[in-house]
């Protein structure tokens, strides 16, 4: 089992910048990927940006490339989203999530066991 709790989020001003955390507990020697996901009211949860954890390999979604920065502190168990140039668009309900099952596609919500609650991020114009 492995335990997520996200962090960081809150109300900025296009164009600011925020960083989202998130600490892992529990089992987490095995897990394989840690990705960001994001989902507004109404739609589907989509994939932001995934890191191998072993490799420390990165992929973004088109739409954040440039702008979003994933990375993780491996001695804490701690994985971050530092997410610069915000706009509107970036507004929703931001989750990290895990897994510990290789071979899957990262923006799949269903590559995923392991879901943290979310932090909302509201970016106003």
């Amino acid at each position: 089992q492995v335990q997520l709790a996200e962090s960081g989020g809150g109300s900025v001003q296009a164009g600011g910048s925020l960083r989202l955390s998130c600490a892992a507990s529990g089992n987490t020697g095995r897990t394989v990927r840690m990705a960001w996901f994001r989902q507004v009211p109404g739609k589907e949860r989509e994939g932001v940006a995934v890191i191998y954890t072993a490799a420390a390999l990165t992929t973004y979604a088109d739409s954040v490339k440039g702008r979003f920065t994933i990375s993780q502190d491996r001695a804490r168990n701690t994985l971050y989203l530092q997410m610069n140039s915000l706009n509107p668009e970036d507004t929703a309900m931001y989750y990290c999530a895990t897994d510990t099952r290789p071979g899957r596609y990262w923006s799949r919500v269903d590559s995923y066991i392991y879901w943290g609650q979310g932090t909302q991020v509201t970016v106003s114009s």
